[in-house]
């Protein structure tokens, strides 16, 4: 059929740039092609394996999350960094070079920014080549599409993920979400400085772990590393202050008295 269809194609010289186009994306679509995944899991980068139950994204599924650049960077990163392809649809203001500083293999990576209100056919078409697309809705679509691209999404072994959109619904059976909150940014001094890395918390909830896991990371640093960071607490220091020696007699206190004298001994008292 493929040959047949070549075949018919007629060189006209001012459609010959047309055709050229055409051919070049069957060629890519062909090449892409690929064999429903017998593997269970989508792998995340090693800060977040805390977070998803068995450590990665369920394949077949969907997630939600929230409208964070640096999540959806850092959740393509870890199915691109063992050399899966993945797409980004409807967001036009996703930053390449970002993705890129996520770690994101560019080579693998593909780009439909303004689908409109065809999106829905765009992420079932991409379904059978891409195991791994992130999708900003830009309209509301029935329960019944939905419901049917969820099947479909099953039956070819990719994973959504969903990013809030104008008039954008909960999606049905969806698997969970994954939020960022409480942003602290770094890199700024008095008057000076610039925004180097962005450290959040991270949130999973999902119907294999429905009890909210978190973990807190930088995303990424400023060598492009996204990994946990540990906050250790300063211990509380104890505070002293001194009794009088029990062997002392009583007598009235002066201002000399009341300097510490490393010649007589004192007890020591802990207050918490």
């Amino acid at each position: 059929m493929g040959m047949a269809l070549g075949s018919m194609i007629a060189p006209a010289a001012d459609t010959d740039d047309r055709v050229s186009d055409v051919l070049r994306l069957r060629r890519e679509i062909t090449r892409m092609q690929r064999r429903r995944s017998d593997l269970p899991l989508i792998p995340v980068l090693p800060a977040l394996e805390s977070i998803l139950p068995e450590g990665g994204l369920q394949v077949g599924t969907t997630y939600s999350l929230s409208s964070s650049p640096g999540l959806i960077g850092a959740l393509l990163a870890g199915a691109s960094r063992t050399g899966a392809w993945c797409a980004a649809v409807g967001m036009p203001t996703l930053g390449v070079e970002a993705l890129a500083g996520h770690g994101v293999d560019l080579d693998r990576l593909l780009l439909v920014p303004a689908p409109g209100p065809r999106w829905l056919s765009v992420v079932s078409a991409l379904s059978e080549v891409i195991p791994l697309i992130a999708i900003r809705p830009a309209t509301s679509a029935r329960e019944a599409e939905l419901s049917r691209l969820s099947a479909r999404l099953r039956d070819r072994g990719c994973t959504l993920l969903v990013v809030p959109g104008p008039g954008s619904q909960a999606w049905p059976q969806s698997e969970g979400s994954i939020r960022v909150h409480d942003p602290r940014w770094q890199g700024l001094g008095d008057g000076w400085g610039a925004l180097e890395e962005c450290e959040v918390t991270v949130t999973a909830r999902t119907r294999r772990s429905p009890v909210p896991q978190s973990v807190r990371v930088r995303l990424p640093d400023v060598h492009g590393r996204i990994h946990e960071t540990v906050e250790a607490a300063a211990p509380a220091l104890p505070r002293l202050f001194p009794l009088p020696s029990a062997a002392a007699e009583a007598r009235p206190v002066t201002a000399i008295d009341a300097r510490p004298s490393s010649e007589s001994p004192a007890l020591l008292a802990v207050a918490g």
